[in-house]
Order: C-alpha cells, then sequence, then structure tokens
C-alpha cells in the first residue's frame, strides 16, 4: 500500500512519537545502549548525530528511503521515510514501542499520549495558499466569503481535529501546511506563501492516544489500533478529499 501512496505524493513518511510527562534519562550508556539495540534490528541505522535538543540515529538516504530514531526531552520518536511498504515502516516503529520502555526506565503513568502520523509532500511552486484554497475551499460557503478576483491568499492552512471515541482518549488530527521561500543573495522576496520548486505542500493525518495506560505492554496494542485507523482514514478520507484535489489544483496551473 505505500508503494500506492508514494505514486500520489513527491514523499511519504509515516512518524510515532512516544511523549511522556517526565524527562527521559540522557546517560551516554542509557542512550547508546538503546541506540545499539536498533542499530543491530537495521544494521543501516548507523548514523549518530546531535541536534538542538536532540539525539539521533539515522540511515543514510538511498533512492529518497531513510530511516530515523530520536530521543528529545520528553519523547522517543521514529520515522520511516519513503518505505517499499506500511510492514516496512510499521517494524520500526514497534520496534521502539518494545524497547524504550526498558531502555528508558518509562512508567505507564509517565506516557502523556502515543501518536502515528501520515505525511504526504506534494511537489508545487506558485503561491501555495492560493492552490490550498482553489483546492479545498473554493466552491464552499466558506471559500464565497473571499473575493477571490480581489484578495490574494496568504495563510490557507486548514487544521482539525476530532475525537474518535466517546471519552475523547483518541484524537484525529488533518492539516495542510504551505510554506514560503525566503529570498538569497539580495534576490527579490517572493510574495507571501510563494513556495520553491523544492518547497512542497505538506498533508498531515496524526492519530492521537492519549494517556495514561495500564502497562507499558499496551503501547503495542495502541500502535496497532492507530494504523488500522488511519490506513482506513487515508484510504477513505484524506486521499480522495485532501490530496486528490490538491493534486488537481497543483496540475491545473502547470499547464
Amino acid at each position: 500500500m505505500a508503494t500506492s501512496f508514494n505514486a500520489l505524493c513527491s514523499d511519504f513518511y509515516i512518524n510515532q512519537k512516544l511523549a511522556l510527562k517526565m524527562d527521559l534519562p540522557t546517560g551516554r550508556e542509557t542512550v547508546l545502549d538503546l541506540f545499539d539495540r536498533v542499530r543491530k534490528f537495521r544494521p543501516a541505522m548507523n548514523r549518530f548525530r546531535r541536534y538542538d535538543g536532540e539525539l539521533a540515529l539515522e540511515s543514510a538516504p538511498s533512492d529518497g528511503q531513510y530511516d530515523w530514531v530520536a530521543l528529545r526531552q520528553t519523547a522517543a520518536r521514529s520515522g520511516t521515510v519513503n518505505p517499499e511498504s506500511l510492514a516496512e515502516a510499521y517494524q520500526l516503529h514497534r520496534l521502539l514501542l518494545e524497547v524504550a520502555p526498558f531502555y528508558l526506565s518509562i512508567s505507564p503513568l509517565d506516557v502523556d499520549y502515543l501518536e502515528l502520523m501520515f505525511g504526504f509532500d506534494l511537489e508545487a511552486s506558485g503561491n501555495h495558499d492560493d492552490i490550498v484554497f482553489d483546492a479545498l475551499f473554493a466552491e464552499s460557503p466558506l471559500g464565497r466569503v473571499v473575493d477571490s478576483d480581489r484578495f490574494i491568499a496568504l495563510d490557507v492552512q486548514p487544521f482539525f481535529t476530532f475525537a474518535l471515541d466517546a471519552e475523547r482518549k483518541v484524537q484525529v488530527n488533518f492539516e495542510v501546511k504551505t510554506r514560503a521561500t525566503e529570498a538569497e543573495g539580495g534576490e527579490e522576496a517572493p510574495a507571501p506563501g510563494e513556495g520553491g520548486p523544492d518547497e512542497p505542500i505538506s498533508v498531515f493525518l496524526s492519530l492521537r492516544r492519549l494517556g495514561p495506560i495500564d502497562g507499558v505492554e499496551d503501547l503495542l496494542k495502541i500502535f496497532e489500533s492507530l494504523a488500522s485507523a488511519a490506513e482506513q482514514i487515508v484510504s477513505e478520507r484524506v486521499i480522495p478529499h485532501l490530496i486528490l484535489p490538491i493534486n488537481k489544483a497543483i496540475s491545473s496551473r502547470s499547464r
């Protein structure tokens, strides 16, 4: 299924975030032992990197594909970019949920939430906000508030949050992200929302299960539930009602 997703966008990725209420341990031995365990599972993940507030283990990009695991102050995260299949992507996320609680001393009470995110990057030049407005709002009652002949779209980034259960412990977020490119070398700055050829419009679907949980072993069950719901929502909602309309609007401007 991931292969079919890749056909709809320039990059497709699945990220996971285990958010915690207390700070993670940052000792050398603890972090390196966890990363060594991940590297044994995926030998290509052999690049240890430091970022601002984050330690990461990554694989080198190959044909646009790569994996990563990262630790922040209160979160353990993992991601896979352009996976060959959903099953391949899920393997890395499951591994982190299996081993992180033991290497990082994570308690069930410590879990703030577990989040699974499907991301789609759509290559687009020109005014990203105008593209998204035309694709998603132009023919809607909300879109008719705007006179498109007089107004220039500057910030059109819809974001919606809904609950999937009566207790509101499982929340789903839909988000469309537009980007602007800053001018370099004294060139004239592009108009707000004006994306360069390497700047994508991104579509995100995030499912979040709020904590606390009964036991750390429940993390895998929660992950399976989020993954199953995410696949269904992507196929039935995100692709037909977000990605395809935006792709159509992008194509109409390239003719």
